[in-house]
């Protein structure tokens, strides 16, 4: 499980990349560059990384689930994933 800082710097960068979306949308279509570098680091959507919603953990991590391969396998086997389950032949 990933350290709560590194969680809690995740969280301030998606909310941050959200304050000025709008903002680097019109600069970029404007073409002003140097108003792009003008804007917080961290509001760059780049710098996001996929991470884990349950643990925080960046390895292993499956887009459409939103989860680490550990926390889908529990949650599979638990049965509070709708329509997955484990195969069998």
């Amino acid at each position: 499980m990933a350290k709560e800082s590194i969680k809690a710097r995740q969280r301030k960068r998606e909310k941050m990349v959200a304050q000025y979306a709008e903002k680097r949308a019109a600069l970029k279509a404007a073409g002003d560059y140097a108003g792009l570098d003008l804007l917080p680091k961290n509001a760059s959507p780049v710098r996001l990384k996929n991470r884990c919603q349950l643990t925080g953990r960046p390895k292993g991590y499956m887009r459409y689930f939103g989860l680490s391969r550990i926390m889908f396998r529990d949650m599979a086997l638990n049965g509070m994933i709708p329509g997955v389950k484990k195969a069998s032949w």
